[in-house]
């Protein structure tokens, strides 16, 4: 696999700096033609820090004046890369006040002011679309009361950016980023005077995207459900604008928003949050349903396999589980070591998880989140199921190798659906095959959990005797993990023989295994977007070793006591800064 070309990277920097400055000759718009609705959601209580002097952006938290913004000393690159996307502008808008305004209109006249000659780390595709969608919907929100030369100097920048999308957008990586610098492109062109020349070519330019990104099942390269929940809210937005302004939706656009709608309600928890796999979250509050209802697709896919994730729900409960081989190549840049992984949710209370993206914690908590340990899955001797090349010049990790076989079936059970699942990732190093058995009831009440690690082929009994050979103790060690949402309160219980689970809605659900594996109780961490530190939680740990050709663990998790028919779970969690 070839490394990023460092030439390439570099002439692409020079590129946007030379155009980001040309950009500033063009001639500038003097008002808006047709201005869409704002549709960004932002969160009150995160407008509420900001006005007070709270920066919390890209997981780093700052205290500091509103005039000190774009100077804070100790912010970090991602900070300060989050702040020219101006994504906190929705945060300012759903508070709404006087201070929220004077916030929003104090920080977008110092860009214009410090970076708007082309300036500064703002100036890429992806960040200037972002950036532009936001100067639009919040366009009479931060103009209220603001003097001629200020509004002047608004419309200029928008139409300076503008120009500089419409040579750049093609430099942003395919996939989310290009889809943020072209719906960029598309509000500006078509809601400020004398850009509407691009809009044509950056509709066109769209319509190319959603057939060369979304695939016949509505999902991404990448598999990261969150991002796909971005791309389509895109697509959503600029579908909107394009009929506000009495233009055609392109059929490759449409189409691109059918396809995705139903994967995304597969991808969705019962808590209405979205599957934590491949660098995704759960999505910001409320951007799900949002989107979903925007769209007007009311199509739904039936329980299976969608963007490679397999979906078992029933009563309160769903199950969804990666059941495909991890991205391949460039798209595999967020990719995790997954495979069989699964979370489940019992109403509005996630209980299973796997540990999230730790990105915004940094390069090790990072990595460490991608690896197999850090699933609910079962893990070969310390190994993960998929392996990371080297970092190259820019700091990336591909997936160097996995599994490359993942087969799957979904059927009935006698008292529910099952899930039977394979994969390969440790055949080369182990010579064993991993295969999962999931069986959840009609009620959603039960789940029957079967793992089995086997090596039937020669070859691969060779590779297993010669494995075990090498083993400083006898059997190939290997754990089942099972990672708690932080709210769940899990004891030991009955003597050792099984671990009780307490949901903070009143249900309890209890977990055994057979007594070929021991059961612990261990700790683990959420990681969390948008939290200051990872949070410390609990893992069931269920640790055997393979001695022969076939080694099977059954484990069971049932719901013992369900919530009180009177009570209704609707508490939600506020936002902290401290956790």
């Amino acid at each position: 696999m070839s490394e990023p070309d460092p030439f390439g990277a570099w002439m692409s920097r020079a590129l946007n700096r030379f155009h980001a400055r040309a950009g500033a000759f063009s001639v500038p718009a003097t008002a808006f033609l047709s201005q869409p609705e704002p549709r960004t959601i932002g969160l009150y209580a995160r407008g509420k820090q900001l006005i007070a002097g709270n920066f919390l952006l890209a997981g780093q938290l700052i205290e500091g004046e509103r005039k000190e913004f774009w100077e804070l000393p100790t912010a970090s690159p991602e900070f300060r890369m989050e702040a020219h996307g101006f994504a906190w502008l929705d945060d300012l808008a759903s508070v709404g006040d006087k201070d929220a305004r004077a916030c929003a209109q104090t920080w977008l006249w110092q860009w214009i002011d410090r970076y708007g000659s082309g300036s500064g780390p703002g100036w890429t595709p992806e960040l200037t679309g972002r950036r532009l969608i936001r100067w639009v919907n919040h366009a009479l929100f931060v103009l209220q009361n603001t003097e001629k030369h200020e509004s002047d100097a608004f419309f200029r920048s928008l139409a300076h950016q503008t120009r500089f999308l419409a040579k750049r957008w093609s430099a942003a990586r395919p996939g989310l980023a290009r889809f943020e610098a072209l719906t960029g492109l598309i509000y500006t062109a078509l809601s400020l005077e004398g850009m509407q020349h691009h809009a044509d070519p950056a509709i066109k330019a769209l319509a190319r995207e959603c057939a060369a990104q979304i695939d016949t099942d509505g999902g991404l390269p990448t598999r990261n459900p969150e991002e796909l929940l971005e791309v389509f809210t895109l697509l959503n937005w600029a579908a909107l604008a394009l009929r506000e302004a009495s233009r055609e939706v392109s059929a490759a656009h449409e189409t691109a928003i059918e396809r995705i709608a139903p994967t995304l309600r597969t991808l969705r928890h019962s808590d209405g949050a979205l599957a934590r796999f491949h660098g995704g979250g759960k999505g910001l509050e409320g951007r799900l349903d949002k989107a979903l209802a925007t769209s007007g697709i009311k199509k739904r896919n039936a329980d299976g396999l969608s963007m490679g994730f397999a979906r078992l729900s029933a009563g309160r409960t769903s199950i969804i589980v990666d059941a495909a081989r991890p991205p391949q190549g460039k798209a595999s840049y967020n990719a995790h070591a997954s495979t069989l992984a699964f979370e489940l949710t019992s109403g509005r209370r996630p209980l299973i998880v796997n540990c999230g993206s730790g990105a915004c914690f940094g390069a090790d908590w990072r990595r460490a989140g991608r690896a197999t340990p850090s699933h609910s899955t079962l893990c070969l001797d310390g190994t993960s199921s998929s392996r990371l090349s080297r970092p190259a010049r820019d700091g990336s990790e591909l997936i160097s190798s996995g599994p490359g076989h993942v087969p799957i079936e979904i059927s009935h059970a006698p008292d529910g659906i099952r899930f039977q699942g394979g994969h390969d990732g440790w055949v080369k190093s182990h010579g064993i095959t991993h295969a999962r058995t999931l069986e959840l009831t009609f009620d959603g009440r039960g789940l029957a959990g079967e793992d089995m690690l086997f090596a039937v082929e020669e070859a691969d009994r060779a590779t297993f005797k010669k494995a075990l050979a090498n083993a400083l103790e006898p059997g190939i060690l290997f754990q089942i993990r099972f990672h708690l949402h932080p709210e769940v309160d899990a004891e030991i219980d009955m003597g050792g023989a099984a671990i009780s689970l307490a949901l903070r809605s009143g249900e309890v659900w209890v977990l055994r295994t057979d007594a070929s594996a021991e059961m612990t109780l261990e700790p683990s961490v959420y990681l969390e977007t948008g939290r200051l530190k990872p949070r410390a939680t609990k893992q069931v740990v269920l640790t055997s070793r393979a001695m022969e050709y076939a080694t099977r663990i059954r484990w069971s998790l049932a719901n013992a006591q369900e919530s009180a028919v009177a009570i209704r779970d609707i508490q939600r969690d506020e936002l902290e800064l401290n956790t």
